[in-house]
């Protein structure tokens, strides 16, 4: 993170990865507002250097996953400005492929947050894993006890 404020604090960058198709996403929008530049001109970029981004790496949402996606994070006239076509959704290594496209220092910059909220998501998902497979170690020795104690009071 830079000291000198330029760039967003990680937690923002952690709430701009969504979960679309069953990967971790960061949409056009706000990649723009990170590397400061407008959308426009990064879709420009996306596209000038299109066969740098294949299917894992960039997709443009479909009809559907826009309508629902706009349902459920735009909210008020402002947010829709913009959004007259479907955002793209760029993947952790269309990320950072994106940054290698816009080339500049803040690119780089926001590059490396954005690889940290990645690995900070993907650490966090493990820990939640790892919690869920101690509860259910727990919750099956529990429910042994108990079906003994209920077995007794029978």
């Amino acid at each position: 993170m830079s000291s000198r404020g330029a760039l967003s604090p990680a937690p923002s960058v952690e709430r701009s990865i969504l979960s679309i198709r069953g990967q971790k996403v960061i949409l056009d929008r706000d990649l723009a507002v990170l590397y400061g530049v407008p959308t426009k001109a990064l879709k420009q970029a996306v596209k000038r250097n299109i066969g740098r981004f294949p299917k894992d790496f960039m997709f443009v949402l479909t009809p559907e996953e826009f309508t629902e996606w706009r349902s459920q994070f735009v909210t008020s006239k402002a947010d829709r400005i913009g959004l007259r076509y479907p955002p793209m959704a760029f993947t952790e290594q269309g990320v950072a492929m994106l940054s290698s496209v816009l080339n500049s220092e803040r690119a780089i910059q926001v590059h490396i947050e954005i690889m940290r909220a990645f690995v900070h998501l993907r650490r966090f998902i493990a820990t939640n894993r790892n919690l869920a497979r101690r509860l259910d170690r727990l919750e099956k020795k529990c429910n042994a006890q108990l079906k003994i104690v209920f077995d007794a009071i029978r």
